[in-house]
């Protein structure tokens, strides 16, 4: 952890704290999380928030953490249900930067945090990092917000040093739209960051924005004959079907030399638990990619 971190994030949480009312300053603050990558956050520092959004795709795409019982679903995070957070009561409302666009309507319910991690041509993991701590800082749970980002670093050197045998070997890390184009995760997505992390090289080398360049073409996954391909669930039920059947798939050399593996679904714009989920599937995964020719 960095002394600019620690600095901002002091001066972050002191700023929340001064809007909170005097007797909530001692105890954590009731949360309501509009953001998936705060509200995985908040659950893996300890703060179980009293309200979310999406929790039937959160408990579907994110997996983890595990949302603890009891917490109100807000319904949609691009236009939560108003009566029920004035319901719900918060003291405290997390977004990220992609939701300042409600800070306006939220704050006449509550203050409202807003911490980012993607920016657009930026890695995130060290804004992730960076909204951890801070996070932590606001709600009295520094201390588990500096072991989770310790953890996770400690986690992906473990993991790197796995994969170290496979470091030659581009990858391209996609999620599948349609039978014809995928979304690349590039430098600026967490799972292009977290790739780099590992020692792995991210085959897409492109501009991206905001996580990913799409749609692309699945003839671009050509461009780059000995790289292995690496597909982010969840993948539509059409094409999951399909897949074995598309001409254009099974052309591409990776997938006729057996270099591609599937991993299990993992939140796109997620904190630090999602690079730790991303980092172990592809650790377990990467058996069924890396000993081919």
């Amino acid at each position: 952890m960095t002394k600019g971190i620690t600095r901002r994030s002091l001066l972050a949480s002191t700023l929340i704290a001064g809007m909170m009312p005097g007797r909530l300053r001692a105890a954590t603050p009731r949360l309501a999380v509009i953001d998936w990558g705060m509200l995985e956050t908040s659950i893996a520092i300890g703060a179980q928030p009293a309200a979310g959004t999406e929790l039937i795709q959160f408990r579907q795409v994110v997996v983890e953490p595990e949302l603890p019982a009891g917490i109100a679903d807000l319904g949609l995070r691009g236009t939560p249900n108003y009566e029920l957070l004035r319901l719900v009561a918060p003291d405290l409302i997390l977004i990220s930067n992609f939701y300042e666009y409600q800070r306006a309507a939220l704050e006449r319910v509550a203050p409202v945090l807003s911490l980012p991690v993607y920016e657009a041509g930026k890695p995130p993991y060290p804004l992730a990092e960076q909204a951890a701590i801070t996070l932590g800082a606001t709600l009295g749970r520094r201390g588990p917000a500096e072991a989770l980002v310790a953890d996770t670093a400690t986690f992906l050197a473990h993991c790197r040093n796995k994969l170290q045998p496979l470091a030659a070997r581009p990858v391209f890390v996609i999620s599948l739209g349609d039978h014809r184009h995928f979304r690349a995760f590039g430098a600026d997505s967490m799972i292009g960051d977290v790739l780099t992390r590992l020692g792995l090289t991210n085959a897409w080398t492109d501009p991206t924005s905001y996580s990913a360049a799409a749609p692309v073409g699945l003839e671009a996954l050509a461009r780059k004959p000995g790289a292995a391909i690496v597909i982010v669930s969840p993948t539509p039920p059409n094409v999951a079907r399909t897949l074995a059947e598309n001409a254009l798939w099974n052309a591409l050399p990776a997938v006729r030399n057996g270099r591609v593996a599937v991993l299990a679904p993992i939140n796109h714009f997620g904190g630090l638990p999602s690079a730790q989920r991303f980092a172990r599937l592809i650790l377990e995964a990467a058996a069924a990619w890396g000993g081919h020719g």
